[in-house]
C-alpha cells in the first residue's frame, strides 16, 4: 500500500475539521453554547480532547469557524466575479442561490439559526449583526483578497437613485431588503412545503432588483 500524499493528508484533515464543526453545531444549538464542552464535542466526534486542539485552539475558535463556514456558503454566490460591483443579474442569481442553499440543507440551517439566536453567540460575532458590515476572504487561484460585502450592497442600492428619482431612499430600501431576506430565510427553513417558494423569490427580486 502506497504511503499517503500530502494532498491526501490535507483532505483527511479537512474532512475531520468538517465533522468536528458539524458535531459542534449540533451541540451548540441544542445544549447551548455555554453548556457545550470541548470534551463532549470531541467524544461525539470520535477523537480525544487532546487531538481536538490540533484542529481548534478553543471553543471560541470552533464557534468562529462554524460561523465563517456558514456565512461563506451563502456569500460565495455574491458578486460572482468578485469585482466589487453587484449587477442586477448577479443580484438575481444571488437571491435564487440563497433559496437553493436553504432548501437543500434545511436541517443544517435550522441548527444554525438555533445557534445564532442565542444572545451569547450574537454578541461575539459581527457577521450576525443587523447589517452585513463584514468583509469576506475569497481566493483567486492562490491569491487572497477581501470583499467588502456591506459596501457592495450599499453601492447597489445607491445606484438606483439614478432611475428612481430624488425621493428614493436607498438606505431605507436596503434595510427593507435585508429584513425581508432574513424573514424569508427563517421562514423557509421551518416550512417543508416549497410550493410557493418560486413565487416568493420572484417577488423579492421584483421588489429590490
Amino acid at each position: 500500500m502506497s504511503p499517503r500524499t500530502q494532498k491526501q493528508f490535507e483532505e483527511i484533515r479537512e474532512e475531520k475539521r468538517a465533522l468536528i464543526m458539524d458535531v459542534a453545531l449540533d451541540h451548540f444549538a441544542n445544549a447551548g453554547y455555554h453548556a457545550a464542552t470541548i470534551n463532549h464535542i470531541a467524544r461525539h466526534a470520535g477523537i480525544s480532547k487532546g487531538l481536538m486542539y490540533n484542529y481548534f485552539d478553543s471553543k471560541e475558535a470552533l464557534l468562529e469557524a462554524i460561523m465563517k463556514r456558514s456565512v461563506m456558503e451563502v456569500y460565495e454566490y455574491f458578486d460572482l466575479n468578485k469585482d466589487g460591483y453587484l449587477s442586477e443579474d448577479e443580484f438575481d442569481f444571488f437571491i435564487r442561490k440563497i433559496s437553493a442553499v436553504l432548501r437543500n440543507k434545511r436541517s443544517f440551517w435550522r441548527l444554525f439559526f438555533q445557534l445564532v439566536l442565542q444572545n451569547e453567540v450574537r454578541e461575539k460575532f459581527s457577521v450576525l449583526s443587523s447589517n452585513p458590515l463584514i468583509k469576506m476572504e475569497f481566493f483567486t487561484g492562490e491569491e487572497k483578497f477581501l470583499l467588502d460585502i456591506s459596501g457592495v450592497i450599499t453601492d447597489y442600492f445607491m445606484r438606483k437613485r439614478e432611475t428612481r428619482g430624488p425621493d428614493y431612499d436607498p438606505i431605507l430600501d436596503m434595510n427593507m431588503f435585508l429584513i425581508t431576506l432574513k424573514g424569508y430565510a427563517i421562514t423557509r427553513i421551518y416550512i417543508d412545503d416549497d410550493e410557493d417558494d418560486e413565487k416568493t423569490i420572484n417577488r423579492i427580486i421584483e421588489l429590490f432588483k
